[in-house]
């Protein structure tokens, strides 16, 4: 820190506050310097020749002059690579046990003096001098990473690494968490360092609070995911390839991963995208499936207090507008959760607003103020249970306004201490969470201002400091919200959303990803967050709608909120509340929150078949055809579920906009109107709505209501659209079971044309019944 820094953030938090941002970044400095040893001299190494092999259950070991490499193809088709002896366990990612591995599977020698694995799905080939190839059954080349390189402290510490790999010319990147230049990477250097942004974000910003080593790579030879368990500080380096013109040579795409520390262990998945995310999601645990109470329109309030809220509320029940939870607390100031001063009265308002149909949910922050009278500092500092410097001491920062300290959530006697939180949580009425501030932010001053990295952390036994704890300490803080909140209401499902993470962080909850910028470009950047989470595992994910005034014009906020209303979580805020713009604006939210809660029991299928397949609900155009180029380069629009394409409006003043159709025909869902693709049309988009198209065939679980069925809007109705000329539809339906463990049944259903009129069949074991309740039938008008 200079004096420049020092002036900067007294200007910005005045002099109390200032200084003590000031002091705590200067002990941040003053800590790594002491307590990280310099790395001084360093040697290169390389694999070398190949010298021998082991055979091994499902692949074996390769050894190298100066390294050796691990190879294991497992039951489900996932490859491991482990490096110089890692292995795939301990990991924060996989959520337990590594799977089997496959007994048909085993190393074998191959050309020109190196070894390969074969197996049903792909084959692992390992070159002498250590590079690797993931082959199809056909022998296309998927990838081909080149051999490692270390950089290891001639007077001993970690080795950084980097390792460089080849993809197909026309291979698409997307992934490494949310990022909000995506989701497609192309040519550029990402980060992986979660980090706190001092404002809204948009497309330029980067990295963000979601960073994870998780490439999906798309390509006409097939689709791959790529994940390089390691959670240190890293970077990732995108090239996009090149296809030769007539006669010229193609220019393979790279992906290239430079870490500071850590093993140097991989896995990859290969299959159609359904079948990497399902072999994802059984490596690194099933997404949590959230209350479906959490599938409607949320509102967050980071300032106020009982009456407010509950003024909140009863603004939304006047003006119509459907609300199914109110988050609260979260300011800057609050080194915690809500306090007692400004809602005395929690436990009835919350009694209130839940027989109403509005839930409330907590803001938690890691920060504890370090002050002698807080209980939870006084019991966490006597039990040893915050992070340490290198000199045994407490770590202290800055949050808000409070000097603070933070637990050590890699140790599991801070996540079992938790518990009492979570406890008073629960007791007060809470129904659920929202972590914030957890990357984790120990100084608000500057940009991307952290823990030390000297920080000494548990990490759950192995002992390390902040430079591996830092990406994994938000998915620890996680861990312990889902499984205190599990502890104290066992017999309903926890709602958790966090700011950051890691990878497996879906097994816990979702992704608040938080303040985007208020331009337009903040509409690109919360969808490409929203697909880019997807594909990277976590399909429960959103950003805010907020903003009012002079900031946020009136058309740029509906068209947020248009957008937001078919994401999975949808979030309004305090600062741009939904009748901030006057009554005409406010019809049209209305219009939108009332079709995001008649969708609700398709977000409940969804949501379903998520926790079931690893799915995400909001998924690229080229979800089910990856081979089509097109698809893979369009970014405007997505698929929501298999059903449903939403095209939102990113730019001002627009009252139509070009859509890139999938194969089929496609019917817009406001007029009737059918389309054929694949191909680009032109569609209609007033500001009253974005344009969504339903496939033709399918079957849409919706809540029955004018035009829907019986009328009773307590009813599930199916919507069918009708299928083309010779061929069939059909679609899957998940019945909502209340908030509990109840495993529902998986309804499945197939739609075709007979004599001029749509039948719907539902599929049992026996063979297939009819239909029984409210079918609406669309697209034949």
């Amino acid at each position: 820190m200079d004096g420049r820094d020092l002036v900067r953030a007294v200007r910005t938090f005045g002099t109390a506050h200032g200084l003590r941002a000031a002091r705590s970044a200067w002990r941040r400095r003053r800590d790594d310097a002491e307590g990280l040893p310099p790395r001084g001299a360093e040697r290169a190494r390389v694999p070398g020749p190949a010298t021998g092999a082991e055979p091994l259950p499902g692949g074996g070991t390769v050894r190298f002059a100066r390294s050796e490499l691990r190879i294991v193809v497992t039951v489900g088709g996932a490859v491991f690579r482990g490096w110089d002896g890692a292995l795939p366990e301990p990991s924060y990612a996989l959520a337990g046990a590594p799977p089997e591995p496959d007994p048909r599977a085993g190393l074998e020698p191959d050309m020109d003096g190196g070894w390969r694995v074969v197996s049903e799905r792909l084959t692992v080939a390992v070159s002498r001098h250590g590079a690797v190839e993931i082959r199809t059954p056909g022998g296309v080349v998927l990838r081909r990473d080149l051999p490692p390189r270390w950089w290891e402290p001639a007077a001993g510490g970690t080795a950084r690494w980097v390792q460089r790999s080849e993809i197909a010319a026309d291979a698409r990147v997307f992934g490494l968490g949310g990022r909000a230049s995506g989701p497609r990477l192309r040519d550029g250097s990402y980060l992986l360092w979660n980090t706190a942004p001092r404002a809204g974000f948009g497309p330029e910003d980067g990295p963000l609070h979601i960073t994870m080593p998780v490439q999906t790579v798309v390509a006409d030879a097939g689709t791959h995911l790529a994940f390089h368990d390691n959670s240190w500080e890293g970077r990732v380096t995108v090239r996009e390839g090149e296809e030769g013109a007539g006669s010229g040579h193609d220019r393979p795409g790279t992906v290239e991963v430079r870490m500071d520390g850590g093993p140097l262990r991989s896995w990859v998945l290969v299959g159609a995208p359904a079948r990497v995310l399902s072999g994802w999601a059984q490596l690194t645990g099933a997404p949590a499936l959230p209350p479906s109470w959490a599938l409607g329109p949320q509102h967050m309030r980071r300032t106020g207090g009982e009456d407010e809220v509950r003024r909140t509320v009863e603004t939304h029940r006047d003006l119509g507008l459907p609300l199914s939870a109110v988050h609260v607390g979260g300011g800057v100031d609050e080194a915690g959760p809500a306090d007692r001063d400004r809602f005395p009265g929690l436990p009835a308002l919350a009694k209130d607003l839940r027989g109403d149909g509005v839930r409330l949910v907590r803001s938690v922050a890691p920060a504890v103020p370090a002050e002698p009278e807080d209980a939870l500092y006084r019991h966490g500092s006597s039990a040893g249970l915050f992070v340490r410097d290198a000199r045994a001491a407490e770590v202290r920062g800055t949050a808000g306004t409070a000097e603070c300290v933070f637990p050590d959530f890699t140790d599991a006697r801070v996540r079992e201490a938790w518990d009492e939180l979570y406890g008073e949580t629960a007791a007060r009425g809470f129904s659920g969470v929202w972590l914030d501030r957890n990357e984790p932010v120990a100084c608000t001053s500057f940009d991307g201002a952290t823990l030390p990295r000297s920080a000494r952390h548990a990490l759950d036994g192995r002992g390390g400091d902040h430079r591996e704890a830092h990406n994994v300490y938000g998915l620890a803080m996680a861990r312990a919200g889902y499984e205190g909140l599990r502890r104290q209401r066992p017999d309903e499902r926890p709602f958790l959303v966090s700011r950051s993470g890691w990878a497996g962080m879906q097994r816990y909850g979702g992704a608040w990803a938080g303040d985007v910028t208020t331009g337009w470009p903040g509409l690109r950047a919360s969808l490409s967050l929203v697909l880019g989470l997807g594909l990277c595992g976590v399909p429960y994910s959103g950003t805010d709608v907020g903003g009012a005034g002079e900031e946020v014009p009136a058309e740029l906020y509906l068209r947020r909120l248009q957008l937001a209303a078919y994401l999975p979580l949808s979030r309004t805020t305090e600062s741009g509340p939904p009748w901030a713009y006057g009554p005409e604006v406010t019809a049209h939210v209305r219009a939108a929150l009332e079709e995001r809660v008649r969708l609700g029991p398709y977000f409940v299928t969804l949501a379903q078949l998520a926790r079931l397949t690893g799915a995400p609900y909001a998924r690229p155009l080229w979800w089910r055809t990856p081979g089509e180029r097109a698809l893979r380069n369009c970014e405007d629009a997505f698929l929501l579920g298999d059903a449903l394409l939403v095209a939102p409006v990113l730019e001002p003043g627009s009252d139509r906009r070009a859509v890139r159709l999938p194969r089929g025909r496609w019917y817009d869902t406001a007029s009737g109107r059918p389309y054929e693709g694949p191909g680009q049309v032109l569609v209609d988009a007033p500001l009253s709505r974005i344009p969504v198209l339903a496939r033709a065939g399918s079957v849409l679980p919706v809540l029955a209501g004018p035009g829907g069925g019986d009328g009773a809007a307590d009813r599930v109705a199916l919507e069918v659209w009708a299928p083309a000329a010779g061929r069939r539809g059909g679609g899957l339906v998940v019945r909502d079971t209340g908030d509990g463990w109840d495993e529902p049944e998986i309804e499945r259903y197939t739609t075709r044309l007979a004599g001029g009129r749509v039948v719907v069949e539902r599929t049992m074991d026996d063979g297939a019944v009819a239909v029984e309740g409210p079918v609406r039938v669309r697209g034949l008008e």
